[in-house]
């Protein structure tokens, strides 16, 4: 895409879990090693939402932690406005870092429990000298607290005389302290009460209208999920299996674990329940399956499913990857209703 702000491309990584040498030797095993995100490409416009949706341990959060430079990538190509970041050291180059901030999942464990609010959110300003004297950086603390929905005396306050979504407002203002294009948002809500997430989702939207903001949202709630964003990308086992215009996954769901996911919405009507769905548990990732990662709980796999990759190949408004659907072999789904 041209008017991509964050391009990735074949972003890859591996995590070592061998024992000792001396451990291996004596047993005569190999190593072990866990491809937490393999070969996982997309790219975000300006201004849209991509969101990461899977189980747990899918990779989603490495994603994250990966396009912040929390972690060092294994391989691939992360692009930032055009500048390369992956191979660069944490927090390089500073000015496009700088445009680039993240919202973490526990909005009280991200915060320093022994600094006053004020200093939390004044601290990236400081560090990136984009308010150097002190009176003027204050003085927009308290206007980033009042516009997140808080007081400028809550300044003055240490986290734990807040609740979860003042603290995670907190975080928000935090995070657009520097003025970024982009955020990272890992689970944002997940740790708070349904009402108070939807609070946290329109202030978000709100930031997203007013500011230009581009998101990367993490979140494996799919009404979240449905609520917020443009483009909606499907992982398992560390791989994009469907990525897709949301009004695309929710109504044609393509990929069989696109399909098992939005059946774990509740059926009030329970329409679907005679259907054959993929069953099962999620194999061990430090030996997943040959070929397909999901053919072993895939009705519709096949010999090629267990024993070659599938490519992530367009198919009409997304791309999957899914032998069954570039073969034809699996039938589009009746349209569903948008949830």
């Amino acid at each position: 895409m041209t008017d991509a702000l964050v391009q990735v491309t074949g972003l890859k990584k591996t995590f070592d879990l061998s024992r000792p040498l001396i451990n291996r030797i004596l047993d005569r095993s190999g190593r072990q090693v866990v491809h937490a995100v393999d070969g996982v490409d997309f790219a975000i416009p300006r201004g849209q939402t991509l969101s990461l949706v899977g189980e747990s341990g899918c990779g989603k959060s490495t994603v994250a932690k990966l396009l912040m430079g929390l972690t060092a990538p294994s391989g691939g190509s992360i692009r930032f406005d055009g500048v390369e970041l992956a191979g660069r050291p944490a927090g390089s180059p500073p000015e496009t870092r700088r445009r680039m901030q993240m919202i973490f999942q526990d909005p009280y464990a991200s915060l320093n429990p022994r600094w006053r609010v004020a200093r939390i959110i004044g601290e990236p300003m400081k560090s990136y000298g984009t308010h150097p004297d002190p009176a003027d950086r204050r003085r927009e603390v308290d206007r980033l607290l009042e516009f997140v929905g808080l007081s400028a005396a809550d300044g003055e306050k240490f986290p734990h005389e807040f609740s979860g979504g003042q603290r995670q407002r907190i975080s928000i203002a935090r995070a657009i302290s520097t003025k970024p294009e982009f955020l990272v948002c890992d689970e944002p809500t997940s740790a708070l009460d349904v009402s108070v997430q939807a609070q946290i989702l329109n202030l978000m939207r709100e930031l997203q209208r007013e500011l230009g903001l581009t998101y990367l949202f993490i979140s494996h709630d799919l009404a979240v999920v449905n609520y917020i964003s443009d483009m909606i990308g499907v992982m398992y086992l560390g791989r994009l299996v469907e990525l897709a215009p949301a009004e695309e996954i929710f109504a044609r769901p393509q990929h069989p674990y696109t399909r098992l996911l939005l059946d774990t919405i509740p059926d009030i009507g329970m329409k679907n329940r005679d259907i054959d769905r993929p069953a099962g548990e999620v194999p061990n990732p430090i030996t997943p399956p040959l070929g397909c990662h999901f053919h072993p709980r895939c009705p519709h796999a096949d010999a090629r499913c267990r024993s070659e990759a599938p490519q992530f190949l367009p198919q009409g408004a997304a791309q999957v990857r899914c032998h069954a659907v570039a073969e034809g072999r699996l039938s589009p789904e009746p349209l569903r209703k948008a949830g």
